[in-house]
């Protein structure tokens, strides 16, 4: 069975890439295709085969992907599949465009439906690469968006809160595949509630994070508070922020397993579509304070690994770190519940969806 894994763009590294990874560690032959690649800011591809569209031939477009959502569909159009069997599209875009036959199987791995488009059309309503694109032209998109969905002859979604989107927005059924953490974030030694001084934000600084959220609470509740991460509103979060809190900008994973281990908890403030880093800090017995909504509800177990605040406000969330700061979660119980979401799991059901997929694509002899 040869396969073709097919995802947006390979210019940043976060939890899609983490995952891209693990399918290619499960696939290691498989190529990846894709709009554009950017060497400089990817390091962690080297050694992936990887073939971009035409437009990787213009160098100042490969960091600026965002220029290019008005033509990805037709780009990805032009990547030529037909030697492969089965090919998995992993995607919260553009990449499930690509044009497969009749005799081979598309399954797209969802993250979510494009979400400028759906489920966070709203967050994106202030965004200035978005603002003064023309009301029609927006609707001639989300058209474009709604026929590329049906390309896929198959669904599998990252959580339950993505399967629910799919199915809303886009028609189409899935199975639901929990992508798993890298085995390095689970705790090889003891842990213990000890030096645990601070809580903790890991997270790309862009709006829909919601990180200015936890700053106001953290202004009022004066605990300490570290935010790992970068992205285009640390300028703006830098001013907001009191003297307790502190910005450390993006580490390494050494560096970042040793923040989960000293944190008292790690603060959750955004909806995700699923979220690799409250498990991650659970695999390193730190429980999370999270927004009841998206898939963090999938990954955390309130009362036993965390708490959830029900209103996406400073006073919901200083109000849930009071409750959380009088009882007590065992890092065991943390570390319990993170080992569900290993590459081994990951790996068998995944492969068993692709194998009954693929048996039931296959024409009868």
């Amino acid at each position: 069975m040869k396969v073709a894994l097919v995802y947006d763009r390979i210019n940043k590294f976060g939890g899609a890439e983490r995952l891209l990874l693990s399918l290619h560690r499960l696939y290691p032959a498989a190529p990846v295709y894709t709009l554009v690649h950017e060497p400089k800011t990817s390091l962690w591809a080297e050694g992936i085969r990887i073939i971009p569209t035409f437009l990787n031939k213009i160098p100042s477009l490969r960091a600026r992907h965002e220029w290019l959502a008005p033509v990805a569909p037709l780009a990805f159009e032009t990547h030529d599949l037909s030697e492969f069997d089965v090919v998995i599209s992993v995607t919260s875009s553009d990449a499930k465009s690509v044009i497969t036959r009749p005799n081979q199987l598309h399954v797209c791995y969802c993250l979510t439906p494009t979400r400028y488009f759906w489920s966070g059309e709203s967050d994106y309503k202030e965004d200035k690469k978005l603002k003064f694109i023309p009301k029609a032209m927006k609707e001639y998109f989300k058209l474009v968006d709604l026929v590329t969905s049906q390309r896929p002859d198959e669904y599998i979604s990252i959580s339950n809160e993505v399967q629910n989107r799919v199915k809303k927005y886009y028609k189409r059924n899935s199975e639901v595949v929990y992508p798993p953490i890298e085995d390095k974030f689970y705790s090889k030694t003891q842990i213990t509630s000890d030096n645990r001084d601070y809580y903790l934000i890991v997270s790309r600084l862009i709006p829909y994070k919601k990180v200015d959220l936890a700053i106001r609470a953290f202004n009022q509740l004066r605990l300490p508070l570290v935010i790992v991460g970068a992205g285009s509103e640390e300028a703006k979060l830098k001013k907001m922020a009191g003297s307790n809190i502190s910005f450390v900008g993006a580490v390494d994973d050494e560096r970042l397993i040793q923040y989960y281990r000293h944190a008292r908890a790690l603060i959750f403030p955004q909806v995700e579509d699923f979220g690799l880093v409250p498990i991650e800090a659970q695999a390193s017995g730190t429980p999370v304070i999270a927004y009841a909504k998206g898939g963090a509800l999938e990954t955390v177990i309130a009362g036993e690994t965390g708490y959830f605040f029900d209103v996406q406000s400073p006073e919901s969330l200083v109000a849930t770190v009071g409750k959380f700061n009088k009882q007590k979660i065992l890092p065991e119980d943390c570390l319990r519940n993170a080992r569900r979401f290993n590459f081994n799991s990951f790996s068998s059901q995944f492969r068993e969806v692709i194998d009954h997929l693929n048996y039931r694509f296959l024409p009868p002899h």
